[in-house]
Protein backbone atom coordinates (compact mmCIF):
# COMPACT_ATOMS: atom_id res chain seq x y z
CA UNK A 1 0.00 0.00 0.00
CA UNK A 2 1.19 3.29 -0.80
CA UNK A 3 2.11 5.72 1.81
CA UNK A 4 0.68 9.28 2.53
CA UNK A 5 3.16 11.99 3.31
CA UNK A 6 2.07 14.38 6.33
CA UNK A 7 4.09 17.55 5.57
CA UNK A 8 3.46 21.17 8.26
CA UNK A 9 4.74 24.13 8.08
CA UNK A 10 5.31 24.56 11.78
CA UNK A 11 4.89 22.48 14.84
CA UNK A 12 2.54 24.03 16.19
CA UNK A 13 0.27 22.86 13.34
CA UNK A 14 0.22 19.70 14.85
CA UNK A 15 -2.81 19.69 17.32
CA UNK A 16 -4.63 19.81 14.14
CA UNK A 17 -2.34 17.14 11.66
CA UNK A 18 -3.13 14.55 14.64
CA UNK A 19 -6.34 14.55 13.27
CA UNK A 20 -5.49 13.74 10.12
CA UNK A 21 -3.01 11.28 11.45
CA UNK A 22 -5.64 9.48 13.98
CA UNK A 23 -8.06 8.88 10.43
CA UNK A 24 -5.05 6.98 8.49
CA UNK A 25 -4.54 5.02 11.32
CA UNK A 26 -8.03 4.06 12.09
CA UNK A 27 -7.56 2.85 8.60
CA UNK A 28 -4.56 1.29 8.56
CA UNK A 29 -3.27 3.28 5.84
CA UNK A 30 0.71 3.78 6.31
CA UNK A 31 2.08 7.51 6.61
CA UNK A 32 5.30 9.75 7.60
CA UNK A 33 5.19 13.76 9.01
CA UNK A 34 7.05 15.66 8.66
CA UNK A 35 7.66 19.59 9.77
CA UNK A 36 9.01 21.22 6.15
CA UNK A 37 8.58 25.30 5.43
CA UNK A 38 7.91 26.43 1.76
CA UNK A 39 10.01 29.40 3.72
CA UNK A 40 12.37 28.39 5.74
CA UNK A 41 13.60 24.96 4.28
CA UNK A 42 12.52 25.06 0.50
CA UNK A 43 15.23 23.08 -0.14
CA UNK A 44 13.93 20.24 1.92
CA UNK A 45 10.20 20.41 0.79
CA UNK A 46 11.52 20.23 -2.40
CA UNK A 47 13.77 17.35 -2.29
CA UNK A 48 10.57 15.69 -0.70
CA UNK A 49 8.31 16.29 -3.12
CA UNK A 50 10.96 15.31 -5.75
CA UNK A 51 11.56 11.82 -4.53
CA UNK A 52 7.78 11.40 -2.68
CA UNK A 53 6.66 8.72 -5.60
CA UNK A 54 10.10 6.92 -5.97
CA UNK A 55 9.93 6.74 -1.86
CA UNK A 56 6.26 4.96 -2.04
CA UNK A 57 3.86 7.63 -1.47
CA UNK A 58 0.68 7.80 -2.93
CA UNK A 59 -0.13 11.18 -2.09
CA UNK A 60 0.66 14.39 0.45
CA UNK A 61 -1.29 16.33 3.01
CA UNK A 62 0.66 20.18 3.10
CA UNK A 63 -0.78 21.97 6.26
CA UNK A 64 0.32 25.60 6.60
CA UNK A 65 -1.22 28.72 8.14
CA UNK A 66 -0.63 32.47 7.16
CA UNK A 67 0.94 33.07 3.77
CA UNK A 68 0.12 29.11 3.41
CA UNK A 69 2.80 28.42 0.36
CA UNK A 70 3.19 24.98 1.59
CA UNK A 71 1.06 22.72 -0.66
CA UNK A 72 1.76 24.88 -3.48
CA UNK A 73 5.66 24.92 -2.81
CA UNK A 74 4.84 20.61 -2.68
CA UNK A 75 2.73 20.11 -5.74
CA UNK A 76 5.20 22.46 -8.06
CA UNK A 77 7.67 19.50 -7.34
CA UNK A 78 5.50 16.59 -8.25
CA UNK A 79 2.75 15.41 -10.01
CA UNK A 80 1.20 12.99 -6.95
CA UNK A 81 -1.92 14.63 -5.71
CA UNK A 82 -1.77 17.15 -2.74
CA UNK A 83 -4.11 18.11 -0.10
CA UNK A 84 -3.96 21.16 1.53
CA UNK A 85 -5.15 21.93 4.77
CA UNK A 86 -5.80 25.93 5.45
CA UNK A 87 -4.43 26.45 9.43
CA UNK A 88 -6.22 28.54 11.37
CA UNK A 89 -3.46 30.60 13.04
CA UNK A 90 -5.81 33.41 14.74
CA UNK A 91 -4.74 35.99 12.66
CA UNK A 92 -7.34 36.22 9.94
CA UNK A 93 -8.80 32.99 11.21
CA UNK A 94 -7.12 31.52 9.02
CA UNK A 95 -8.93 32.52 5.68
CA UNK A 96 -5.76 34.01 4.57
CA UNK A 97 -4.47 30.23 4.46
CA UNK A 98 -7.46 29.07 2.63
CA UNK A 99 -7.07 31.67 -0.23
CA UNK A 100 -3.30 31.05 -0.18
CA UNK A 101 -3.84 27.34 -0.65
CA UNK A 102 -6.86 26.93 -2.72
CA UNK A 103 -5.67 29.98 -5.17
CA UNK A 104 -3.22 27.70 -7.60
CA UNK A 105 -2.50 28.45 -11.05
CA UNK A 106 -3.07 26.23 -13.71
CA UNK A 107 -1.48 23.07 -14.19
CA UNK A 108 -0.28 22.72 -10.29
CA UNK A 109 -3.51 21.94 -8.77
CA UNK A 110 -4.01 21.50 -4.90
CA UNK A 111 -7.36 20.08 -3.61
CA UNK A 112 -7.99 21.95 -0.32
CA UNK A 113 -10.49 21.06 2.46
CA UNK A 114 -11.80 23.44 4.94
CA UNK A 115 -9.75 25.20 7.35
CA UNK A 116 -8.63 22.59 9.95
CA UNK A 117 -9.94 20.06 8.05
CA UNK A 118 -7.97 17.41 8.87
CA UNK A 119 -9.79 14.71 8.64
CA UNK A 120 -11.31 15.20 5.60
CA UNK A 121 -7.94 15.54 3.67
CA UNK A 122 -7.28 12.48 5.04
CA UNK A 123 -10.10 10.60 4.08
CA UNK A 124 -9.62 12.64 0.81
CA UNK A 125 -6.30 10.88 0.20
CA UNK A 126 -7.91 7.43 1.56
CA UNK A 127 -10.21 7.45 -1.26
CA UNK A 128 -8.20 8.16 -3.85
CA UNK A 129 -5.46 5.57 -2.91
CA UNK A 130 -8.91 2.96 -2.33
CA UNK A 131 -8.94 3.50 -6.50
CA UNK A 132 -7.07 0.45 -6.56
CA UNK A 133 -7.31 -0.97 -3.08
CA UNK A 134 -10.41 -2.91 -2.55
CA UNK A 135 -10.01 -3.40 1.03
CA UNK A 136 -9.71 0.46 1.46
CA UNK A 137 -12.91 0.75 -0.47
CA UNK A 138 -15.02 -1.14 1.62
CA UNK A 139 -13.47 0.25 5.25
CA UNK A 140 -14.99 3.88 3.49
CA UNK A 141 -18.30 2.44 2.44
CA UNK A 142 -18.32 1.13 6.23
CA UNK A 143 -17.14 4.28 7.56
CA UNK A 144 -20.02 6.00 5.30
CA UNK A 145 -22.37 3.12 6.47
CA UNK A 146 -21.65 3.65 10.79
CA UNK A 147 -21.69 7.55 10.05
CA UNK A 148 -25.23 7.42 8.40
CA UNK A 149 -26.75 5.09 11.08
CA UNK A 150 -25.25 7.87 14.19
CA UNK A 151 -27.55 10.55 12.59
CA UNK A 152 -30.06 8.47 12.01
CA UNK A 153 -30.06 7.51 15.65
CA UNK A 154 -29.83 10.82 16.86
CA UNK A 155 -32.72 12.08 14.73
CA UNK A 156 -34.56 9.60 16.05
CA UNK A 157 -33.73 10.89 19.60
CA UNK A 158 -35.14 14.22 18.69
CA UNK A 159 -38.27 12.98 16.94
CA UNK A 160 -38.92 11.02 20.20
CA UNK A 161 -38.36 14.41 21.98
CA UNK A 162 -40.22 16.67 20.02
CA UNK A 163 -42.75 14.99 17.80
Amino acid sequence: MKKIGIIMGSDSDLPVVEKAVNTLKSFGVPYEVHVFSAHRTPQEAKDFSVNARKNGFGAIIAAAGMAAHLAGAIAANTTLPVVGIPINCGKLDGVDALLSTVMMPSGIPVATVAIDGAVNAALLCIEMLSISDSELAEKLDAKRKADSEAVLAKNSAIESKFN
